[in-house]
């Protein structure tokens, strides 16, 4: 008797309020069920309850804390204190008091106490925490780095750009916290079923009592014992946790492996995704024109041919004149061998500059012709769909120079990957020309490309997508793609980490730029929508069952404790923690 009442004193106050809520939760229903043992004189019985469902509720709070150990792991990241330099003299502050514009210094070995810019320094910056990549980064002068991440070698001098309060890592477990709280589809689905489910089996457990007793005189005590173990299969605590806790595994593990997912609906939804566009600019490609080959055609050596065109375009804002600067910087050719005057720059066609009085242009074929027919470029080139410009020296075409946005490392990979996880189709939507986009397509292993889109092109062919297969996923972005991303039953956005508007708009964030990601975050859907049906299932046979046997004196009231409401709950719960070893 004293085992019961100190086993049930933590509940009894809550079965109580309960009971005058009119409302049949768990802790009423284990109430009623110690009492009424009590009450006929079955002490074992009831001490056996009160301490079996206090061991199954610490068992639950021991599996879901592990659940949650991610993202608790997450907010321990970013240190307590930090170096800041205030008038000349460095002094160390807690890091929620740094303000924006502080200069911190960081040392090898520490973690960053906020997102800032590099102003001094280099080192190689494990931002696995926040971006999930393996490999460190380098940093260097006006790099953007964030909370939480590890300084693995150099010294570094860093300008807070963000408040703690609003750092990538804060926002992340903010919204992994938010994700954890709302509710998926199953999980809504399963909590009307158990407002239904408690009350029935609960009056089920009236008539297993009244009508053997009442109409054909059997004995009180066994029957009465019956309705108890009724009463505690009721109990839907197994199958209203089978679903959240699954959630909270996959979304916390999801984070620690730098992919945000922004609830449960998302990473259920995600899970039976069938079909998938993907951007091409800045999501299959690095989004930055490279020089990829330079051809001279009056025997200048392509370096000097690459040396001029640099120097023309040294002042020049565009993208591809940078990109040809880059490349001159990247190959060590010096610029600096002329003296640059009269330069100038033509919208859309390409740019002029006198070097040493000797008239020069950069630009696309038509602009660099001298007077007569256009000079195409070679066809290898434009066969693969390069961005061609054309060096005229002294009126004369001296070389072309090809240019090309490369996919990222990995994403050919990333393709397959997804096609193996059992992704149906992959289709690449771009508002680039269709040469381009088909050599970047054969490139990764594309097959099906829709090119020269505009943002409202590319929301018809996600509809299209979505008519023909269910349900689609649309990876960009986070801003350009907007309409598309929304149009997409799952709207990804690539490379979100410090992006405001990506981490706002997007279902699910990829905080860094690897294409690896993708497979993983369809192969972890997809096993928790499996986990889920799981556990599910097993809490509704398991109960079932023994609701069944009751009324035939199968089940011992102790066996209903220990089966139908321990073990299912820890069975489910250590089901869903299985989320976690799934690794990118």
């Amino acid at each position: 008797l004293a085992s019961a009442l100190v086993g049930g004193w933590n509940f009894f106050p809550k079965g109580i309020r309960a009971a005058r809520a009119l409302a049949l939760d768990m802790n009423f229903l284990m109430t009623i069920a110690i009492l009424g043992a009590v009450g006929i004189g079955e002490y074992m019985e009831a001490a056996a309850i009160a301490f079996l469902f206090a061991l199954a509720e610490l068992l639950e709070n021991y599996s879901a804390d592990r659940a949650r150990a991610s993202v608790e792991a997450l907010m321990e990241m970013a240190p307590d204190t930090a170096q800041v330099v205030r008038e000349g003299q460095e002094m160390t502050v807690p890091s929620d008091e740094l303000l924006v514009g502080d200069e911190v210094v960081v040392r090898p070995g520490e973690r960053l106490p906020a997102d800032g810019s590099v102003e001094d320094g280099v080192s190689a910056v494990d931002q696995s925490p926040i971006t999930g990549e393996s490999l460190p980064v380098e940093k260097g002068p006006g790099d953007e780095v964030y909370s939480g991440t590890i300084n693995r070698e150099g010294f570094l001098r860093i300008r807070v750009t963000r408040p703690a309060s609003e750092s990538t890592l804060a926002r992340i477990v903010r919204l992994v916290e938010e994700a954890e709280a709302g509710k998926s589809r199953t999980e809504r689905l399963v909590e009307r079923f158990a407002r239904h489910y408690t009350p029935a089996v609960a009056l089920g457990a009236v008539l297993v009592v009244a009508v053997p007793t009442l109409l054909f005189g059997a004995p009180f005590v066994p029957w009465f014992v019956r309705g108890l173990t009724l009463l505690v299969i009721a109990c839907p605590c197994a199958l209203v946790i089978s679903t959240p806790v699954t959630v909270v595994s996959g979304v916390t593990a999801a984070a620690k492996n730098g992919v945000l997912i922004k609830g449960g609906v998302h990473l259920e939804a995600m899970g039976g995704v069938k079909a998938l566009a993907i951007d091409k600019t800045g999501t299959l490609t690095q989004g930055h024109l490279r020089v990829v080959s330079v051809r001279t055609l009056d025997g200048t050596l392509e370096e000097e041919a690459l040396a001029r065109a640099a120097a023309v375009e040294s002042r020049s804002e565009h993208p591809i004149g940078r990109a040809i600067v880059e490349a001159a910087e990247e190959r060590e050719v010096s610029t600096g061998a002329w003296t640059l005057s009269g330069f100038r720059s033509v919208p859309g066609k390409g740019a002029y500059a006198r070097l040493d009085e000797e008239d020069h242009v950069v630009g696309k074929p038509a602009f660099v012709s001298s007077g007569g027919d256009v000079i195409s470029p070679p066809r290898e080139f434009t066969q693969k769909g390069r961005t061609v410009v054309g060096l005229s020296r002294g009126g004369e075409l001296v070389a072309w120079i090809a240019l090309a946005d490369r996919p990222r490392a990995g994403a050919k990979k990333a393709v397959e990957g997804l096609r193996r996880a059992g992704i149906r189709q992959v289709v690449m939507v771009t508002g680039d020309n269709h040469a381009t986009a088909e050599a970047v397509g054969r490139e990764v292993g594309v097959q099906e490309i829709r090119a020269g889109l505009l943002p409202e092109d590319k929301v018809e062919v996600v509809r299209a997508l979505i008519a023909q297969y269910g349900s689609v996923a649309m990876v960009g972005d986070g801003v350009n793609d907007a309409p598309a991303l929304a149009a997409a039953s799952v709207g990804i956005a690539m490379g979100a980490a410090g992006s405001d508007a990506a981490l706002e708009t997007a279902d699910i964030a990829l905080m860094g730029d690897d294409l690896s990601h993708l497979p993983y975050l369809y192969t972890l859907s997809r096993r928790a929508r499996r986990v889920i049906r799981q556990n599910i299932t097993v809490a509704i046979l398991v109960k079932g069952g023994l609701a069944i046997g009751v009324p035939f004196g199968l089940v011992p009231l102790v066996a209903a404790v220990v089966v139908g409401d321990m073990g299912v709950s820890l069975a489910v719960t250590l089901n869903a923690l299985r989320l976690a070893h799934v690794k990118p």
